[in-house]
């Protein structure tokens, strides 16, 4: 059996209708959830649909008997992932998983990028907990520049304050389809994987992509961190969202996405989405 938590996320969905896709019959996959509601699609499909919480180890406990291989989609709750994560952890030994692949940050042990801490911890905590572990280190998502696509398409502007650093994206499909290799391997080998694109991205070149297919000039505008926040607050995000924003920036601009490439595709034996592929979904062309 192999249990996906937050089966109904935008990248634990992808990962149980993945598994079926690669064959793996429906009555072996379990769709752990909060709201069984959610996964109606699911279980008509024959997943198994089972309802915990990451809060609750009894609950959780219960939901990975039989579990042989398991992936933790990390919590969405900053400041609460790693008592959660614990629990899950601590009921995947009393159920005798025997795989745990688990989503985590890139170069989480050492990274100074404003989300790694929790993912730093977790990574620890798995080390410390006798199951054999495949972390998967998700590097950055296509689908988190939608808006600013959407944005610096209508407006000819588009501003960050990156000063020219990298990530390597790739869609959330192909993130799903990495961790649906992991799942369905013969055999697997505990490992810690950056997973990331097959190619760098920076801000300066997003935005000659949104001018090339729109046939427009968008200008980058590289801000300083203060001015960035400024921003932000401008176009109405509260302080603490806006101070988040930008950090996330900083730790680009530090190079703590730049991880090298080419982790997906290792895994699956495909390419990932080009940054012209994403800016022609989002626009529509």
């Amino acid at each position: 059996m192999i249990t996906v938590t937050g089966a109904t996320g935008q990248l634990g969905r992808l990962v149980v209708t993945g598994l079926l896709d690669a064959g793996v019959p429906a009555g072996e996959v379990t769709a752990l959830v909060r709201d069984a509601a959610k996964a109606a699609d699911l279980a008509e499909r024959g997943v198994v649909v089972t309802v915990a919480d990451y809060t609750d180890r009894a609950s959780l406990e219960a939901a990975l008997q039989g579990t042989d291989r398991l992936l933790l989609v990390s919590g969405s709750e900053v400041g609460q992932r790693v008592a959660q994560h614990t629990n899950v952890v601590e009921a995947a030994k009393a159920a005798g998983v025997e795989l745990l692949v688990y989503t985590s940050a890139p170069r989480a042990l050492t990274s100074t990028l404003v989300l790694a801490p929790e993912h730093k911890a977790t990574e620890e905590l798995l080390a410390d907990s006798g199951l054999p572990v495949v972390v998967l280190r998700n590097n950055w998502y296509w689908e988190n520049y939608d808006a600013t696509i959407g944005q610096a398409a209508s407006t000819g502007q588009l501003a960050g304050s990156t000063h020219g650093g990298v990530v390597w994206p790739a869609s959330r499909a192909d993130f799903a389809a990495a961790a649906v290799a992991v799942l369905t391997a013969a055999e697997v080998t505990p490992a810690t994987i950056e997973l990331d694109g097959d190619a760098p991205m920076a801000l300066a070149d997003l935005a000659a992509e949104i001018g090339r297919q729109t046939g427009t000039d968008v200008v980058h505008h590289d801000l300083p961190t203060d001015d960035h926040v400024a921003l932000l607050r401008g176009v109405g995000l509260d302080e603490g969202t806006a101070g988040f924003v930008a950090a996330i920036d900083a730790g680009i601009a530090a190079g703590e996405l730049d991880t090298g490439g080419k982790g997906i595709s290792g895994l699956t034996g495909r390419p990932t989405r080009t940054m012209a592929e994403h800016v022609a979904l989002v626009l529509g062309r």
